[in-house]
């Protein structure tokens, strides 16, 4: 798991800077996604894998001032670009690895995770460790801005059904690990799976 850990990490730092620049065009995606989520003023809600925080924002817009956000990610130069872009002030940053959060069970009512699954090492306990700190009923997304074929053209690679993302693929893992998958939507200009705790 270390060795997938410093891959990703290094993946990350090395384009952590020009990330935003890259994407430039996503931030209307993330609010329109976060807009399904059905977050309530006050609730608690965690970006796993937050990046540059393309959704802190629109996450703490939709909780409110009573609200709390918490921005995870393993990389440090994507949470730098992070406060450097201004979203620092939407959300508690912190680094750390998703597999292992300090957060208490049941403390969570959504976690959003954008590009986060295809980047978990051990992705059946990564998704328990998410549950963990959820409470029955809350939810997970599972989201990118574009779907899974588009994303597989971009990164010039076959679509396969083996991808984790895969309806067949994904609601079974997810069900092993204590979630119900309630929605899946895999369309050009999005990508979204929306999972409830199960008690």
């Amino acid at each position: 798991m270390a060795g997938d850990h410093a891959h990703v990490q290094e993946f990350f730092a090395a384009r952590a800077a020009d990330w935003d620049r890259k994407f430039p065009d996503d931030g209307p995606a993330y609010a329109a996604a976060v807009a399904e989520l059905g977050l309530a003023q006050g609730d608690t809600v965690i970006d796993a894998g937050c990046g540059t925080g393309r959704a802190l924002p629109p996450l703490r817009a939709a909780v409110g001032p009573r609200g709390s956000v918490l921005g995870v990610d393993l990389t440090r130069e994507m949470l730098i670009e992070a406060v450097r872009a201004g979203r620092g002030a939407e959300a508690v940053l912190l680094r750390a690895d998703v597999a292992r959060l300090p957060l208490k069970e049941a403390s969570v009512d959504v976690v959003f995770g954008a590009g986060l699954i295809s980047h978990l090492p051990e992705p059946d306990a990564n998704l328990r460790e998410l549950a963990r700190v959820t409470h029955p009923g809350g939810r997970l997304a599972l989201y990118h801005p574009i779907g899974r074929a588009a994303l597989a053209a971009r990164q010039g690679r076959t679509l396969t059904d083996e991808d984790l993302r895969a309806e067949p693929r994904l609601r079974p893992l997810l069900a092993s690990a204590g979630w119900r998958l309630r929605s899946y939507a895999d369309e050009p200009g999005r990508y979204l799976a929306l999972a409830v705790r199960e008690g």
